[in-house]
């Protein structure tokens, strides 16, 4: 089957994630090419030489921690004659060598917009539909509740009328009942190479920090000597005694989160999901004024799995730390099977679009 699947540049989240389906279902036989952009067409293009083309995707814009709707909306609007220009060159180029059977978008929307001018089917496979096609068990403060009201337009408004829906996600929600008969949750994807890690209880503490211009961060990790912090995201080889900082290593990355005894990070999907697969507790601060975060963190903290705070401080870190043997308890109850449910009801809606 000839498939396109789209995936967004925003972050490396979708694309390490798109990276497992992709690969599978090429050594499934599938003919599979890849549209994206940014840093995520580069990694793609690196793993799939020959198959992705880069188009020109969204961006967000960041001031002071938080997600600036208005500059996002003016970056976009500002690159958007060029963005139509290169996508729309590299749309005629997939159509000339290139048909797709089925669109597959990781919340990606140029491939979608594809899929309707040749109208073939689009299932959507990412974890933002949970947003808007399922009831939420949390309760949403009041200054979350425009975030909310925001992130569920955009989701609902991103890929309308897909074939089906594919939710991948670390926790269990009802569906809406409007939902339920094109949209299936699914666990999360985990990478091959965080299945085959070894996971074991080290003495220190993984932080992964992004889209953050947190300078005091060391200096607050310091204010806990008792505990070793090994800290990813600034891409620095330093050493602040207790604290210490980790180039960008994949592979390193991938050993340390199996050997570490909790995690500190924002309300990211992918490190959350990799965290609770391998039954390490979260301490979850998300980045401001992004939902999905925010309902990660949330359910982090309902579930046992860890704790969500608003803001890193020595005395959340600390307090997370104190209750670490009761959410090591919480996790040891969280069964995974691999990637193979997502695999198995993948296949079976290929087959009914074949």
């Amino acid at each position: 089957m000839t498939i396109l699947y789209g995936v967004p540049g925003e972050g490396l989240g979708h694309a390490t994630r798109s990276k497992v389906l992709i690969a599978w279902l090429l050594q499934q036989g599938h003919d599979v090419r890849v549209v994206s952009s940014s840093r995520a067409f580069t990694l793609l293009d690196k793993t799939f030489p020959g198959r992705v083309l880069e188009i020109k995707g969204f961006h967000l814009a960041y001031k002071e921690l938080a997600v600036s709707k208005s500059r996002t909306v003016s970056l976009t609007l500002r690159n958007a004659p060029e963005a139509l220009q290169v996508n729309f060159r590299q749309y005629r180029q997939l159509l000339h060598g290139f048909r797709p059977e089925v669109v597959i978008s990781d919340f990606e929307s140029f491939s979608y917009f594809f899929a309707k001018l040749l109208r073939v089917p689009v299932i959507s496979i990412d974890n933002m539909q949970i947003i808007s096609r399922t009831h939420l068990d949390v309760t949403i403060p009041d200054e979350e509740r425009e975030h909310y009201d925001l992130a569920r337009y955009i989701v609902r408004a991103k890929l309308p009328r897909a074939r089906h829906y594919l939710i991948t996600t670390f926790f269990e929600l009802p569906l809406r009942l409007r939902y339920a008969e094109n949209t299936t949750l699914v666990p999360s994807i985990i990478r091959p190479e965080i299945q085959a890690a070894q996971p074991s209880r080290g003495e220190y503490v993984l932080v992964y920090q992004t889209a953050t211009n947190q300078t005091d961060l060391v200096e607050i990790l310091q204010q806990l000597p008792g505990q070793e912090f090994r800290v990813y995201g600034f891409n620095k080889d330093e050493n602040h005694g207790n604290v210490l900082l980790r180039p960008f290593s994949e592979s390193g990355f991938i050993a340390e989160l199996a050997g570490c005894r909790a995690v500190l990070t924002n309300g990211g999907f992918s490190l959350i999901s990799e965290a609770v697969y391998l039954h390490k507790p979260v301490c979850a601060v998300p980045i401001p004024a992004q939902f999905e975060q925010w309902l990660n963190a949330a359910e982090i903290e309902k579930l046992g799995y860890g704790r969500h705070f608003e803001a890193i401080t020595a005395t959340n870190v600390q307090a997370f730390l104190a209750d670490l043997p009761q959410f090591e308890a919480a996790l040891a109850s969280y069964q995974q099977a691999g990637n193979e449910v997502l695999f198995t009801r993948l296949a079976e809606l290929l087959a009914d679009v074949g």
